[in-house]
């Protein structure tokens, strides 16, 4: 059974830093891109970043670009997202996904697997 599983959320002031990691189990997707993508409340959910396959290959969205960073340790089938300069806008459930393809993508229908989400806060 394939999951994925983020961690790393939580309450943080403006400004301030949270780094939330997916670690997959059940099968490897060091030959997949990884993408992180985020929901706000009464909206829908939104691309943040995404990885290739090799980690070299990195890709975000305007509104993170600049303050947020992904990464991959294929060793231990894990994705990182690095946030800093956290602005209450950033404020959503944060979902891990593994991709169909080796590049990064924005498109969500290039993932086949889903975590559960990771709720990050972010207070004025």
């Amino acid at each position: 059974q394939v999951q994925l599983v983020e961690s790393g959320g939580g309450l943080v002031q403006a400004g301030g830093s949270l780094r939330l990691s997916c670690a997959a189990s059940g099968r490897t997707f060091n030959n997949a891109a990884m993408g992180w993508f985020r929901q706000a409340p009464g909206k829908e959910r939104t691309f943040v970043a995404a990885i290739g396959w090799s980690g070299i290959n990195t890709y975000y969205s305007v509104s993170v670009k600049g303050r947020f960073t992904i990464s991959r340790d294929n060793a231990k089938n894990t994705v990182y997202l690095q946030m800093n300069s956290l602005k209450p806008e950033d404020t959503a459930v944060y979902y891990c996904a593994a991709g169909r393809v080796p590049y990064s993508s924005a498109n969500d229908g290039d993932y086949s697997h889903w975590g559960q989400g990771t709720q990050v806060t972010v207070s004025s």
